[in-house]
């Protein structure tokens, strides 16, 4: 379970993003997030994979045993795969960086193996968000907050990742938070919506 509590968020010298967020997600259960470009929701999506801490208000994830050195049990997989992958690194090097990946991995995301000895530069945004998603999946792996990963690509490339994605996640018992401004996506993905929007009230 994963569990967040009164949460609310602002940055520096601004007013409060959001306040007074309750929300309970379970593993096996894939739930969309959705609403409008701007309103916070990568800022959540951050929020809950720990890069940025919160102003008030907690995130519980009471069943989680975070070993020292494992990997961070809720991953986020960014919109960008270019800027979440370092440039000078070989792509081999991604897998190294989780944590015990399933061995089947690189035939499940139909991961070439002459990509794995190019650049970031040398390869598209949907062959590069292969990789993102490979290193998520990590034996620590409890949750994965997927923030507008496919809104970049054309309709072919989403429907594979999405295909791949869904398959990966559901046959090892993770949670999704998929964030998407696309709420047809959103019908087609999630067991349940949440719409943003309407809880972003003005906030003081």
């Amino acid at each position: 379970m994963l569990k967040i509590s009164n949460l609310g968020f602002y940055y520096k010298d601004e007013k409060w993003l959001f306040r007074h967020l309750n929300f309970t997600f379970h593993r096996n259960e894939i739930v969309g997030i959705y609403g409008d470009s701007g309103i916070g929701k990568s800022t959540f999506a951050k929020l809950i994979a720990g890069y940025l801490q919160p102003r008030e208000g907690e995130i519980i994830t009471p069943t989680m045993e975070i070993r020292a050195g494992s990997n961070n049990p809720i991953q986020l997989i960014w919109q960008h795969p270019e800027r979440a992958i370092n440039p000078k690194w070989k792509l081999v090097k991604v897998f190294q960086e989780a944590d015990d990946l399933p061995d089947n991995i690189q035939q499940l995301l139909s991961i070439k193996d002459g990509w794995l000895n190019r650049y970031p530069h040398e390869l598209s945004g949907g062959e590069l968000q292969r990789f993102c998603i490979a290193r998520s999946l990590g034996k620590d792996t409890r949750f994965i907050v997927a923030d507008e990963i496919t809104s970049m690509f054309d309709a072919i490339t989403q429907a594979s990742l999405w295909h791949m994605l869904l398959k990966l996640v559901r046959d090892q018992g993770i949670g999704m938070i998929v964030i998407s401004h696309q709420l047809h996506l959103l019908k087609r993905l999630a067991d349940r919506i949440i719409q943003f929007n309407e809880l972003i009230a003005p906030q003081v």
